[in-house]
């Protein structure tokens, strides 16, 4: 069974930090490319950042300079450190898993992170 279980959210005044974890079970963590989606209220869900395997990363421009995705491959673990944080940000984090070969594609529940001007 694959579980994807986040933590690490939470509420935090604006120019604040939080580091968002993700633990992963059920996979073969190192194969999978591994990413933070955020949605917000009304809005659709988009991706937040995303780290591949080997440690690639990719970031959308809205957070660019403020977080930062790695993963510990011996843990089964994801983070995304974000800092400077904005009003904006406010949304559910969710992480997310994928493997291409296997065409597999998991989701956590998610995590609220609320930022409050």
């Amino acid at each position: 069974q694959v579980q994807l279980v986040e933590s690490g959210g939470g509420l935090v005044q604006a120019g604040g930090s939080l580091r968002l974890s993700c633990v992963a079970s059920g996979i073969i963590f190192s194969s999978n490319v591994m990413g933070w989606y955020r949605q917000a209220p009304g809005k659709q869900r988009e991706l937040v950042a995303s780290i591949t395997s080997g440690g690639i990363t990719n970031y959308a421009d809205f957070v660019k300079g403020r977080f930062t995705i790695s993963r510990d491959n011996v843990k089964n673990t994801v983070y995304l450190q974000m800092n400077s944080l904005k009003p904006e940000d406010t949304a559910v984090y969710y992480c997310n898993a994928k493997n291409a070969y296997y065409a597999s594609n998991y989701w956590g529940k998610g995590t609220l992170v609320t930022v409050s001007s």
